[in-house]
Parts: C-alpha cells; structure tokens; sequence
C-alpha cells in the first residue's frame, strides 16, 4: 500500500504558541513582520535598532524594531473509534481516517509541528492516545493503530472524556468521527476548544449516503444499538434516504457554522488535495 500524499496547511488566524514555526502567530520575537517601534530601554536588543526612526524621535530615544514571529502548533486528532466508525465498503470508515491521519503525521513534521492522537467510543481509549512529538514516523503509528483497533464500545459518549485532556489549548484540532450520534454532547466538547483552531471531519460511507438502486426487501443493522430491521426498498423510501441524509448534513453544518467552524466532508476516501484546498479557502 502506498502511504496518502501530504497535504499543505496554514491556520488562518493567529494562535498564542511560542515555539517558532511556520504558522502565524501572537508572540513578539525574531519574525519579519514588523508590529512596532519600542524604546531600547524597554526591548534591549541593539540587534533590532533602528537608526532612522531613532532619529525622527522627538524625545531622543533609541528605538528597536518589535516583529512578530512565527511559530509551530501543536496538532491533534480526535479519532472517533466506536463501532459505527467499523462500517464501510470495500474498506471500513475507520481504515479512511487512518490514511488521514499517515498523511496529517507526514504533513505536520514537513512544517515541523508535533503531532498526536486521542481516541474514544463509550469512554476515552488510553491504548489509542499517542502524545503529540515532532517525528517523521508519527504518522505511521498513529495509523497502526487505527488500522488495527478493536472496536469496544458501541457508542461515542466517551468524546467529552478525550476532549478534556486538550482544553484550553492553542492548537489545531481534527475531531474526526461520522458524528451519529446525539449532537447535543457537541456544545459543551466545542466549549473547551476555545482557544483552538478546530477541524470537523464528517466521515461517511458511500452505502450509508445513497441507498441502494434496486428494488426489493433490505435487511438493515445498526451496529451501535444491535437493533435489525427488514425494509421494502422503493422510491419513495429511497427519497426519504436521501432527504434524511441532506437533514443531516445540513444539521452539522448549521452547528458548526455557529461557531465559525467548516466541516470536511470524508466519503469512502481521504483526498489530500481537497484538504489543502480547505485550508486555502479558509485562509482566504
């Protein structure tokens, strides 16, 4: 198997984080963005000192330059593991969000970003968490995993659990799960992302999305709550389909636009040049 592209990202907004890098940020430092003159009694660095502007200084003071640097982000996907997440043809919803997260492990350490992973299904999964570190070979572990999971729990009332342990700080975040399930749960996680820059990462199968064309008696199974049914699939039905399926993706992002949040959208595969377009449409 060949390893997904790399993608390019670049954080539209400035976030408070000190290391130096490659993303804007809020921190005063040895960047090329001038912000404004101080006085050298206050910035002692001669190295910043500009003599023409000291010269127009009616009180006579030195002045140094104050730039403002850029700087690296700490960047870490949230993976939804219950066992919706399992679902998938020709290969499970989970298998995508590993290719997704090899590519993220690689693009994130060509900018020189750690990266890192949290996981949870009906509570967080500690054997899934890998901590956010600059490495090359990142990526690949946090996707062996994935591709190796044993889905435990049937629900995904563990987010709020893995959510916590980010709280508070400045990074940039992909939650990344199908989302079916309650999304009420959704507010109070998004809550403690306030200081983030959150990615929303819609993952659907293409079984789930367009019903099937033929007509005919369908068994159907939900895998979360074991329940069975049995359908006559026609038209009608099948336009119902497709409307819930609309509802549904209108819903999210109605949530998330409140929140100046865009949701990608994964269906069957990880586009690595649909992520880099999101991005520079986000930045634009």
């Amino acid at each position: 198997m060949t390893a997904p592209a790399e993608f390019h990202y670049r954080l539209p907004r400035r976030l408070g984080a000190w290391r130096p890098g490659a993303h804007p940020a809020t921190s005063l430092g040895a960047g090329q963005e001038f912000v404004a003159h101080a006085s050298l009694y206050d910035r002692p660095d001669p190295r910043r000192l500009d003599l023409r502007a000291s010269l127009r200084e009616i009180r006579g003071d030195w002045l140094v330059r104050v730039n403002r640097q850029r700087a690296a982000v700490p960047v870490h996907a949230i993976v939804d593991v219950s066992a919706s997440m399992a679902f998938g043809t020709p290969v499970s919803k989970l298998q995508v969000v590993a290719d997704f997260v090899e590519a993220l492990g690689q693009s994130a350490f060509r900018l020189g970003d750690a990266v890192g992973m949290s996981a949870f299904d009906a509570q967080e999964r500690m054997d899934l968490f890998v901590p956010a570190v600059l490495s090359r070979g990142m990526g690949a572990r946090m996707a062996a995993l994935l591709r190796a999971v044993d889905s435990r729990g049937r629900d995904a009332s563990g987010l709020g659990d893995a959510a916590a342990r980010l709280a508070g700080r400045a990074a940039l975040i992909f939650l990344v799960s199908d989302f079916h399930w309650p999304l009420e749960r959704l507010e109070s996680v998004l809550d403690l992302f306030a200081h983030a820059y959150v990615v929303p990462m819609v993952v659907w199968d293409s079984a789930e999305v367009e019903p099937p064309a033929h007509s005919g008696l369908l068994s159907v199974w939900d895998v979360e709550s074991q329940s069975q049914r049995t359908l006559w699939m026609r038209p009608k039905l099948r336009a119902r389909w497709r409307e819930a399926v609309m509802r549904r993706r209108t819903e999210l992002e109605e949530r998330f636009a409140r929140r100046n949040m865009r949701p990608f959208h994964m269906t069957g595969r990880f586009d690595s040049e649909a992520m880099s377009k999101y991005f520079l449409e986000a930045a634009a």
